[in-house]
């Protein structure tokens, strides 16, 4: 069952009915960590303390380590409507902040090819981008960062072709959020290049700010809540920016949870309960997160590894042959990497166990799901 905590913020707050679709709904699987149960009562606690109110959340850990699942958890546990925005390097002003552009005519609508007409007519019966990316990372299976810069293609199309004299302002998902009062992930700023790009952000997550629009200035919501959701610092890669860490008010390193959470979330999630063989999973997904952090290997071994695994286990499938696919390969493919992560495993006693669980399959059968 899942389990059914609240933290109301603002109990006397009527939300839409297209709000409240937008309020996370935890599923049969959700287990509270220690970081969701801290998170919300600390927010609680200090809602209506003036400066000392915490609107600000940083969770930063490895890929796999729960952030986003936290960041949904939190807007169920607040009654927020949820929404996020994934960062990428190239994001200009328009993607924090809106732009105001023209409306192409019908006539000249219908000029263009069908998919180009589908974006852009998505985008004018929307309050902003965020339904024309959408469509275009569902139907036509782009990427976000690739839905945002063929949006502000076609934009830049529809201005060149328009003879109109009517413009609208397409507000962004972040500024939405920020004027509704909504709970807004804000997933991997620290990719952003632009240094303008990352003021305008810091700018907007100030507790008191506003955001200078092209049409008018908007106040930030009493009910806004950023949740920063950023992967920990591989080689080469940017640290999060410092006047972005600044305007935090609690941070939370996220880590893989203790073993018995990952059994327990493990079981819930694929309804497989046979703890001697999850206790194995789980000791294996330890160790090559441990060693893969330890020799600056990129891939992480995280909770989705460990729940795709013992599902494939619990389906019948071999558990040393499915740890390369299940979790090493998404780790790396680099055969000195993998040598590494073998020779952790096997130093751990963990191969002999795999072999054993796998032997175990091979004499009953499919393993027997309750």
């Amino acid at each position: 069952m899942t389990e059914m905590e609240s933290y109301p913020l603002s109990p006397a707050r009527q939300l839409t009915e297209t709000e409240m679709k937008r309020v996370w709904q935890k599923p049969a699987s959700h287990k509270i960590s220690e970081e969701e149960r801290r998170i919300s009562k600390e927010v609680r606690r200090n809602w209506n303390r003036g400066e000392m109110k915490i609107a600000n959340i940083l969770l930063e850990g490895d890929a796999g380590s729960g952030k986003t699942q936290l960041a949904k958890a939190l807007s169920a546990n607040f009654g927020l409507p949820y929404t996020k925005v994934t960062c990428f390097a190239d994001m200009d002003k328009s993607d924090i902040i809106g732009a105001i552009l023209p409306v192409i005519s019908a006539e000249q609508l219908e000029k263009l090819e069908p998919a180009e007409q589908t974006v852009l007519k998505a985008l004018y019966e929307s309050d902003g981008f965020q339904s024309a990316i959408e469509i275009l990372v569902d139907v036509l299976e782009m990427t976000q960062e690739q839905a945002a810069v063929k949006i502000k293609q076609l934009l830049k199309l529809a201005s060149e072709e328009s003879d109109s004299v009517e413009y609208r302002f397409y507000p962004s998902e972040i500024v939405r959020a920020y004027q509704q009062g909504y709970l807004l992930e804000i997933q991997e700023p620290n990719v952003i290049r632009d240094a303008a790009v990352l003021m305008a952000l810091n700018s907007a997550l100030e507790l008191d700010g506003s955001i200078n629009l092209p049409t008018e200035m908007i106040r930030r919501h009493p009910d806004f809540i950023a949740v920063i959701t950023t992967n920990r610092s591989y080689a080469g890669s940017r640290p999060l920016n410092e006047a972005l860490r600044d305007r935090v008010q609690h941070s939370e390193k996220m880590d893989l949870p203790t073993k018995e959470m990952m059994m327990e979330r493990a079981m819930s999630k694929t309804g497989y309960q046979d703890e001697e063989v999850l206790s194995t999973l789980a000791d294996s997904i330890i160790v090559l997160d441990k060693t893969a952090r330890a020799n600056a290997i990129k891939g992480v071994a995280g909770m989705r590894s460990l729940f795709y695994w013992t599902d494939a286990v619990a389906g019948g499938a071999s558990a040393s042959e499915s740890l390369y696919h299940k979790v090493i390969y998404k780790i790396t493919t680099d055969p000195e990497e993998i040598k590494i992560l073998e020779d952790a495993l096997e130093k751990h006693g963990l191969i002999a166990g795999l072999e054993d669980i796998a032997n175990e399959v091979k004499k009953n059968g499919k393993i027997t799901m309750p």
